[in-house]
């Protein structure tokens, strides 16, 4: 897989470097991780490797079109590498757990604005918001089985 990433970074005109392709294997890992979690996955088998470090290959990584940077609302920066599509995502409320949902139907963008106002749409972007299995069956184990006490 390292030959893959090799041939990805040099595609996009980026030296192929050992904190690039360690941040390349983090992402395809572990999808929709922050930058905390970029860097404690990369120091875990390069623990040399700076915070800086990891930030400048995560901008450089996001600016050649490598890795997708996305920020729901009120949750923070969380990185992915799945970029070669128009893909949305499904966050949970209560844990802030992210998961890819694809496109339903049509081509990118996916959905059509009922006005674009001139623009030239080439993306389209959707977070559902819900609250993952996980989180549920913990909400419906943990709610009272009566309100008897309540008389």
């Amino acid at each position: 897989m390292t030959s893959d990433f090799e041939a990805q970074l040099r595609a996009v005109s980026l030296r192929v470097t050992r904190p690039r392709l360690a941040v390349l294997a983090a992402l395809r890992d572990h999808p929709h991780v922050d930058t905390d979690r970029v860097i404690e996955l990369v120091r875990a088998g390069q623990p040399t490797v700076s915070h800086q470090t990891v930030y400048d290959v995560l901008r450089a990584l996001t600016d050649s079109g490598l890795v997708r940077r996305i920020q729901p609302a009120g949750a923070t920066a969380r990185y992915e590498s799945r970029v070669e599509d128009n893909h949305h995502h499904v966050v949970c409320r209560s844990c802030g757990a992210i998961a890819d949902v694809d496109c339903t139907v049509g081509h990118a963008p996916c959905l059509t604005a009922s006005d674009d106002h001139g623009f030239v749409v080439d993306e389209a972007e959707v977070v559902y918001w819900g609250t993952c299995p996980g989180c549920a069956t913990t909400r419906m184990t943990s709610w009272p089985a009566s309100s008897e006490g309540n008389k």
